[in-house]
């Protein structure tokens, strides 16, 4: 259904179709002699403008990019099986003439070192077209230089997935992006909506908050890192999210650290007890709101079925206070029910704390059930990146 006859060489200007540009598929059944089976073939095709993709029975045989290049691939002796075969070609074509550029003599199918025994394919093909650039804007142009650049990742290994149907979506990136924390927040949000909007339902996005890099500090200070874990942390503001706490795995010395697999339960544990409904413990301590009484800050987190705990032996560490000068330093810290009391000789009036605002923070809030708090702050004052990127 759709498809309509050709005859080639030509371009599909001559078709009837006098100002299309965009992607169309040509389509030939051939017949393969039974002498030819088991043996490799020679597929020329001749020129093609602009670029093209080509199939033999449902198995890619060769792509090649700009026009004017002459087609000419090897089908493996394999592939090759006595009677009916489909040749399908599919053309993308951006600006002017589009389609089969090349000679009838160029166009034919033949045996590897026997192509005086060529089967010509020019005349008469299949032909549908399948986008109409003039309806979708100008196409995103490849960079082969830079992945980063805008459009690149997302049209090669996203888009190409919107038409089926997925259960859920897991994110791990982010480090890129520390130096535009501020953005991170606009961007991050955004792009889960695009794809559910794509998708067309709020599928359950899950996503991996960045983990301990670089060399530890030893005093309190600014950090575009924990800015993008904070970007992150208000991301869980929608609907469906979850996100994985990684701020106890990472390695000061690797952007990558090796250790995937405890990423990797973390996240499944998210999907089983939001997607799957399983009755267990998937995340840790998270900051809900603070109080101030008497010279220190009390911290309570969102109820869970897991309170807060401390890893370990010893104190709390990762906490931070700071009083109206807005300098933060060490505090001590100690738990009380579902809260964390924090002060320091060195702050009597105490207005902010911070926990694990750092690169690399030195921390051990977790949860009954071993699994670490988010990072965070309770002041809004303005961070390193904010006037980063936008």
């Amino acid at each position: 259904e759709g498809w309509s006859s050709v005859t080639l060489p030509g371009p599909w200007e001559n078709n009837g179709l006098p100002e299309f540009d965009g992607i169309a598929w040509y389509r030939k059944s051939i017949e393969i002699p039974d002498n030819w089976e088991g043996q490799e073939l020679i597929l020329s095709l001749g020129a093609v403008d602009d670029n093209e993709e080509t199939w033999f029975n449902g198995v890619k045989i060769g792509a090649t990019e700009g026009a004017g290049a002459a087609r000419r691939y090897r089908i493996p002796a394999a592939r090759v099986k006595a009677g009916k075969a489909i040749l399908a070609v599919r053309v993308l074509d951006t600006g002017g003439l589009g389609g089969f550029m090349g000679k009838e003599s160029e166009m034919y199918i033949a045996p590897a070192g026997k192509e005086t025994l060529r089967e010509n394919l020019n005349g008469e093909w299949l032909f549908r077209t399948a986008v109409n650039l003039n309806d979708v804007g100008m196409p995103p142009q490849r960079n082969p230089e830079s992945p980063h650049y805008p459009t690149t990742l997302y049209n090669a290994m996203i888009a190409p997935l919107v038409p089926y149907a997925i259960r859920g979506a897991i994110w791990y990136q982010g480090e890129s992006n520390a130096g535009r924390a501020y953005q991170y927040r606009t961007l991050f949000p955004l792009m889960i909506r695009d794809w559910r909007t794509k998708w067309g339902y709020e599928f359950p996005f899950y996503f991996v908050q960045l983990a301990n890099y670089m060399q530890r500090k030893e005093e309190p200070s600014a950090s575009g890192w924990a800015e993008l874990r904070e970007a992150q942390l208000q991301t869980l503001r929608l609907h469906n999210t979850g996100m994985a706490v990684t701020i106890d795995i990472g390695d000061a010395n690797d952007i990558h650290p090796k250790n995937k697999q405890d990423v990797g339960k973390r996240l499944a544990l998210l999907a089983r007890r939001h997607t799957y409904d399983e009755d267990l413990v998937a995340e840790g301590p998270r900051y809900n709101s603070y109080r101030i009484e008497e010279g220190k800050i009390r911290i309570c987190f969102k109820p869970c079925s897991s309170g807060p705990a401390i890893r370990g032996d010893g104190d709390l560490k990762g906490f931070a206070i700071a009083g109206p000068d807005r300098v933060f330093h060490w505090a001590k810290a100690h738990i009380e029910g579902n809260e964390v009391v924090v002060h320091s000789a060195k702050v009597p009036f105490p207005v902010a704390v911070r926990y694990g605002w750092a690169d690399n923070p030195a921390c051990n809030l977790v949860n009954e059930a071993g699994l670490p708090a988010s990072p965070f702050r309770t002041d809004d004052w303005p961070g390193t990146t904010i006037n980063n990127g936008g």
